[in-house]
């Protein structure tokens, strides 16, 4: 019993920080990752103006990350491992530092509902022209 729960922590350690270690690549403002922007419907371009006004000071321009918030366009933001509703509910509630060595994220509350989803609807748009599926 006290061998598996050794186990499970080392695990837990070992990929926290392997997760940690992938957001390096966009650790500083000059270290931001190339990120394309391709041609947005109305809703991604509304959530672009949305992005850029609440999320662009942390997550950089267009998602790429800084030395205050990780990018989103990564593999770690796919759709299949954090939802629409996840970028929802980090907005809303904030999220504590758990796999990343940024800090905490703190909650946004002037940012709606609605303007949420048309943020999520850009950040999703970009993800897709750089591969992140």
């Amino acid at each position: 019993m006290q061998i598996s729960k050794i186990l499970i922590a080392g695990a837990v350690i070992v990929g926290s920080y392997f997760v940690a270690t992938q957001f390096k690549t966009a650790s500083s403002s000059k270290d931001q990752l190339a990120v394309s922007l391709p041609q947005l419907d109305a809703t991604g371009v509304a959530g672009q103006s949305l992005f850029a006004e609440n999320c662009q000071a942390c997550h950089g321009t267009n998602g790429a990350g800084t030395d205050q918030g990780p990018p989103l366009i990564h593999q770690i933001y796919r759709p299949g491992h954090h939802g629409d509703q996840a970028f929802v509910m980090a907005a809303r509630y904030g999220v504590r530092s758990h796999h990343w060595p940024y800090g905490n994220m703190p909650k946004q509350p002037q940012v709606s509902q609605q303007d949420m989803e048309k943020i999520v609807s850009f950040v999703r748009q970009v993800q897709r022209a750089n591969g992140v599926n």
